[in-house]
Formats: structure tokens, sequence, C-alpha cells
């Protein structure tokens, strides 16, 4: 640290005061070479420039350090130096420049100021180094000293403590209450119009509402990944609703925000907006340091922003000759996480792959992963238990494409080790896309391949067996045509894809597709070779739908103006297997095909009993609304909605039953069955009761009508004399006719009748 003011001898001063420096023509001469006073002249400019105070830099460039150990004067020393380890890794600075007081009995007082080079170094430390352990004992609380102007301003601190009061406790709604549900329903969020409800299924009657609000959300709504929270987005940031009553459990402001996106396990939410951000002062929740970003990483429980970022777009395509250079697309999501939420990490596409650990989002081993021309990655779905592997870490799947004479490549690297436990090489790439199995038991490499004349292309998929020692890895190359889409069946080991062939040129309608399903051999188990089970020719499916618990799947057209048809598969049919596939671990059969006019979207619900297939306002205005099926597509109920937007489920948290008690659930689950099955029975005749009742009432309510009306037509014939039999217009008219003077009524008809009816035309 530079000396300061007090350090200089009443000498100096005095000495400055005596003598000034005149800088007039008629003491140029003293600045000549050889000049004595030449010297004196320079070493006072050097003094000036040292100890002047630089109003234009303020006290931006200092720090105060807490949660230090104290020390007698003698370590002090040895504590500083081994304090600049860490922080001479987020900037620069020096023993100097490190100030760490000292009380009367020649002990540290637990704290330091330090000073960097620059604010932005200032600023690097207090997001770095605060809440990061010194040792063992001791964690470091890292803040600008600038902090003092915020929070200890005059007035803004009592001089004398005073204990904050206790609020009465009040108790909050359970996060968690809708499982506690009698009947085991699921619960579903409907957007429509300007209005989002959340409603119970009840099979083929209809919905019941829990909660219908107008204006509850600007874009959209999501669910968070456990379905605790219902996220609603609006131009000032995001809310977070949750409770019986869905009631506000936390927001985060980003204005303009676009698109948000969940860890693993809710404990962090990103959010992007297209728009740079621009912090006004007096901002309770963002600081300068989010200015200008578009990303932020958020903690959901505090409320508070971990880490601000600029996006990274992605390169796109390369443009044919004469056209238009393609926009660059946004990289979303823009941070993916490792599946413990204990790492996040984001790709600068072509450089590098940078690791952040949480919840600080510090740096993994302070620097990024370089890996040149890098495109894609993905993290495990879930942590593996790989054979050989004592220490069980996270693993992580990348790809880059062929650069100059080096071929492109595929690598799993280990975190936080920063290991690559595999690799392998392929040729002649146009693209690859990674798919992860959702127990992390394997990943699906699926390369597009282009011909050396690069005019014809094929897809083959490489799977690596991660579970297996040395992470072998299998190659399909039966596919003669491009994959337009893959899937894992979720828990299992089997997996559908859809193949194209390539597109005449000026070719007004696509071509068809084919659907193939594929199964390991039943003689390794989930360790045997994968086979293909039957393809499907002459489709146009473009869809893979699997439901959450496996085992079936919906093959979908979706987004197409000329066929909706859905296809109902049977992974594990029960009934007779066809001889050619009785080695596989697999018996297909196609349950149901129904249609949707316009579907934009397939949705399983958790329990894998009921999908529901809709078609939004923000595809197509035909035919808006959503359609109820069982898992074996027979259609429960059709519900047109105008100006439907968005269907989505209502999450399951994971069970707390152990894998044994699961086994012991399916295998009593016929005797579970029987019960269920009466309770649907009491179900259908307390609804048929109830129908019975209304039915009742409704005639009771017509029976006492025709009575009352009766009762009126009686009195209005007895005030005109008419006989009680005289129900129709001829038997009043002849009915018998008295005199005035005996009190009777004398009732006169009218009767025109047109004889004849001519038409003339005149001039």
């Amino acid at each position: 640290m530079a000396p300061s003011f007090e350090q200089l001898s009443e000498q100096d001063l005095h000495e400055e005061e005596e003598e000034e420096i005149d800088f007039s023509e008629s003491s140029i001469d003293l600045l000549k070479p050889g000049c004595p006073s030449r010297k004196l002249i320079y070493w006072r400019a050097d003094l000036k420039a040292q100890f002047e105070v630089k109003a234009d830099e303020g006290l931006d460039t200092f720090i105060v350090i807490d949660g230090l150990p104290v020390v007698p004067e003698d370590s002090r020393q040895k504590l500083i130096k081994f304090l600049l380890r860490k922080l001479n890794a987020v900037g620069h600075t020096s023993e100097d420049a490190v100030f760490m007081p000292l009380n009367d009995k020649g002990m540290s007082e637990g704290f330091a100021f330090v000073e960097y080079e620059t604010p932005k170094q200032a600023v690097a430390a207090v997001k770095q180094l605060h809440g990061v352990p010194l040792d063992k004992k001791h964690t470091l609380a890292v803040n600008k000293l600038m902090d003092i102007e915020r929070y200890g301003r005059e007035g803004r601190v009592d001089e004398e403590y005073q204990a904050p009061p206790v609020e009465p406790f009040k108790e909050k709604e359970h996060l968690r209450s809708w499982m506690g549900d009698a009947n085991a329903r699921d619960q579903f969020a409907l957007y429509r119009n300007d209005k989002v409800g959340v409603f119970w299924n009840n099979k083929s009657n209809p919905p019941e509402n829990v909660v219908d609000r107008a204006h509850w959300t600007q874009l959209f709504v999501q669910w968070s990944p456990k379905g605790t929270f219902l996220a609603s987005v609006h131009p000032q940031g995001v809310q977070l609703w949750g409770g019986s009553s869905f009631s506000k459990q936390k927001q985060f402001p980003h204005p303009f925000v676009q698109l948000i996106e969940f860890s693993p396990l809710e404990g962090y939410l990103t959010t992007w907006s297209a728009r740079p951000i621009q912090v006004e002062e007096g901002q309770p929740v963002l600081t300068f340091e989010e200015d200008g970003k578009n990303i932020i990483v958020w903690d959901i429980e505090s409320g508070k922003p971990l880490r601000s970022f600029v996006s990274h777009d992605l390169a796109a395509g390369p443009a044919a000759e004469g056209d238009v250079a393609p926009k660059k697309k946004v990289q979303w999501p823009a941070f993916k996480w490792s599946a413990d939420e204990k790492y996040v990490a984001r790709m600068l596409q072509g450089q590098s792959i940078s690791i952040y650990e949480l919840p600080n989002m510090n740096l993994l081993g302070r620097t990024s992963v370089k890996i040149e021309g890098v495109n894609d990655f993905e993290w495990s779905p879930a942590t593996v238990n790989r054979e050989g592997v004592k220490q069980y870490e996270q693993l992580l799947c990348f790809w880059t494409p062929e650069i100059g004479s080096n071929p492109a490549r595929v690598a799993m690297m280990s975190v936080p080790s920063k290991e690559i436990v595999r690799t392998r090489n392929l040729f002649n790439v146009s693209d690859v896309k990674l798919h992860w199995q959702s127990q992390g038991a394997y990943v699906c490499v699926k390369v597009d391949r282009h011909s050396k004349s690069k005019k014809s292309m094929a897809t083959n998929l490489e799977i690596f067996r991660v579970r297996e020692k040395g992470v072998p890895v299998e190659v399909v190359d039966s596919l003669k045509d491009t994959v337009i889409n893959f899937a894992w069946e979720p828990n299992g080991h089997r997996f559908v894809l859809i193949t194209t062939g390539e597109t005449p040129t000026g070719a007004a309608v696509p071509p068809k597709t084919a659907v193939s399903f594929f199964a390991p051999e039943k003689k390794g188990g989930a360790g045997g070779n994968f086979k293909l089970v039957r393809t499907i020719e002459k489709k146009t499916s473009n869809g893979i739908y699997w439901s959450p618990k496996g085992r079936f799947v919906i093959v979908a057209t979706v987004h197409s103006q000329s066929n909706f048809d859905l296809d109902f598969w049977d992974m594990d049919f029960e009934g007779e297997k066809v001889e050619a596939e009785k080695d596989l671990a697999a018996n297909l059969q196609l349950m149901k095909t129904v249609e949707h006019y316009g579907v934009t979207d397939v949705e399983w619900d958790p329990t894998g009993r009921y999908v529901v297939t809709s078609a939004s306002v923000w595809t197509h205005s035909m035919e808006n609304g959503w359609n109820l099926h069982t898992f074996s597509g027979n259609t429960l109920s059709e519900n047109p909605t105008e100006k439907f937007k968005q269907f989505i489920w209502r999450p399951r948290p994971p069970t707390f039953l152990s894998k044994e008690e699961q086994k012991q659930v399916r295998k009593n689950l016929r005797e579970y069955s029987k019960e269920f099955d009466e309770e649907d029975k009491f179900a259908v005749d307390i609804a048929n009761t109830a129908v019975v009742e209304k039915r009742k009432r409704v005639l009771s309510e017509w029976v006492a009508w025709l009575r009352r009306e009766k009762e009126i037509q009686a009195e209005e014939k007895d005030a005109f004399g008419l006989p009680e039999d005289a129900d129709s217009p001829k038997q009043a008219r002849d009915a018998p006719v008295g005199g005035e003077e005996q009190g009777e009524t004398v009732v006169e008809e009218m009767v025109e009748e047109i004889i004849e009816e001519t038409e003339e035309v005149i001039g």
C-alpha cells in the first residue's frame, strides 16, 4: 500500500512550504542539464506524484476481509503471505497493499484491508472469495470498502444494539400438499386466452378446478422439476408460486426475461433476456455487477443472484452460395447442470467449457477446460456406478468436429478431476447429437456421416456402455437413412428412432419416414447387443414420446398440416410373441391409432397412466384444444378450447420407497388392483346415484310445474264459464251460450279465410 499522509515528516512538509518551484522564463535555466537545482525539482515532482491524492480513483480498489485468524504481531507477515495465495488468484496485489491492524495487546483484529490495482479486480475478489474457506476453521467474508456508503451512513446504524423484534409464528402452506390427495390424482396447469388455471385430473369426468387467475403470466408458465413451484414470467421478472392456494413464494427481478431453466434438484434458477440488463440506482436486488449482462443464475432459497453472465450465441451453419448468412442461434439452455447439482457448465463454442462449483459459482480449478473446436456437451442425468471405479464422479460428454487433418472426436470427462475416461475418433462427420439414457448407463452418439463426395448422408449410432469396465462402444451401422429423432426408454435399455430419406430437389411433399424399435438380446440381459426388433415403413411420424415409466411409447406426427396420427405401442405385450423376436427383450404390439387434428404437443402424466395431446394457438389457430387419453389410446375426453396455449402436467418428486419396496409393490400389484377396481366401481355407483337423483329432482320439478299450470287453467275456465273438458278451441266454440243476465259469458271467435288471391302488375 502507498505511504499515507501521516507518514510524511514535519521536515518534508516545511521544505515544500519554504521553496516553491518557479516555471517562469526567468527561472527556466534551472531545468538545463547540469544545473544543481534540477535534481531537487525532479525529486519534488516525484514526491508530489507519490503522495498526491487522485480524486478520480476513490476507494473502489479496496476490499475488507473478515473471518481471518487472530494472530500475534510476529505471525502477521506469515498470515499475509498465506492470504496472498488466494488474493492473487483473482487479481494483482502485494504485501504492501495489505493492511492488518493490531489491537493494544499486539494481536490482529481478525480482519484486513486490501488494495487491488483496479476496481474490476476488487469486484472479482468479492465475487470469487466471499465464503471461501481459508482453512478448516476460518471462512473468508469479503466486501467492498465502498459498501460502507450503503450500509453505514449516518442514521442507518444505531450506536446501541437493539434486539430485532420476534415476529409471531405464522404457519405456512405445505409446498407438496397435492401429494396427499386421497385418490392419488395428478394436477395440471392450463393456459388459455389470458387465464391460467390449475386443475385435478378426474379421468373422463370434468377436471376439478384448484385455482384460476387472469393475467397470471405474460409469456408462459413452467413447473419446477419436482413440481414444488409454478413459475410465471413477466416483463419485470419471474415469480414462483406454491402451496395449496398457490401463494407467491419467491420473485426474481430480471427485466424483460424471456427464458428460464430450473436446476434438477430445484436449488437454482437460470434466467435469460435478449436485452442486456440496465441496473438503476436504488435497485434492491440487482447490483451494478449485473449491468450489461443477459444471464443470471439465482439461488432459489435466498432469492439472490449468484452470478451474472453475457450470453454466448451459437454459430449458424454455413450459408449456401448466394444466400444471406443465417442468423446466430441462442445457446439455450445456457448452463447445463450435473445430476447432483454441485456443478454447472457453459460452453464457449469452439474454444472451451467452463465448469462452476456451487453454491459459490467459482470456476472449478480456477480455469476453463480448453477444448479446441468443442461443439456441444451433455452431463450424465445420473451419477453412474462404473465398474472398477471406487469413487464415483459426475460425467460430462462432449464432441469436436474435424479440424484440418484431425478427425472428429467424442470424449467423456470425469468431474471434478477433469480426467478424460474415454475418447473415440470419428470420420466424415457432418453432425453429432449426444443422447444419455436416464440412468446414465449408456450414451448414444448419433453420427450423421457424409459420403466422400458429400452428396449423400447416412447415420450410425455409437453407443458407449458407461457402466462396463473400459467403457466399450457398440456400433449400430445397419441404418441406411438419416435419423431425425431418437429417444431412450426411461429407466430401460431400449430405444426408438425415426429415419427419413433425402428430399428430392423441388419436391412439394416431404419423404416418408420409417420407425425402428431396438432392444438388447435376452442372452445378455441389459448387457446384450442391441438388435432391431421391427421397422414400420411408409409413415409420416416425426415425434417419439415415451411414458415416464417406460414400456409404452407414442410415435406421432406433430406440427403437420395434413397428417395427425398417433400410434400407441406396447413394448412388453403379454400376448403371443413373433418367432423372429423371441431372442430379444421386447414384445412389440400396436395397441391403437388415434387422430387429433392439428396436434402440436404430447404430454404424459408423471404416473404414465394418462397422456394429453394438444393443439396450441402458438403454432396455429385451427381447432385449438386438448384431448385426454389412456396409456393404451382410449380417448377419455375432448376439450376444444378457444385460444388454447399450453398444457403441462405437474411433476412428482422421486418416491421414498426403496427398490425392494417398489419390487414388492409390483409383485402384489394384482391384489392392489382389486382394491382400486372396487374404488372405481364405487365412484361410478356414486356418479350413477347422483345422475338418478338429479333425474328425480328434475322430474319432481316438472310435475310441480304441470300441477300449477293445470290449476291456473282451471281458474281461467271458471272465469270464462267454460266446461271442465273444454281443452280445445273447437270445444270452447261449441259450448252453449247463455244470456248475460244469467251470469254467462259469450265467447266469440272470428275466423278469416282467404278464398282467392291475385297479383296484377301495372305499367
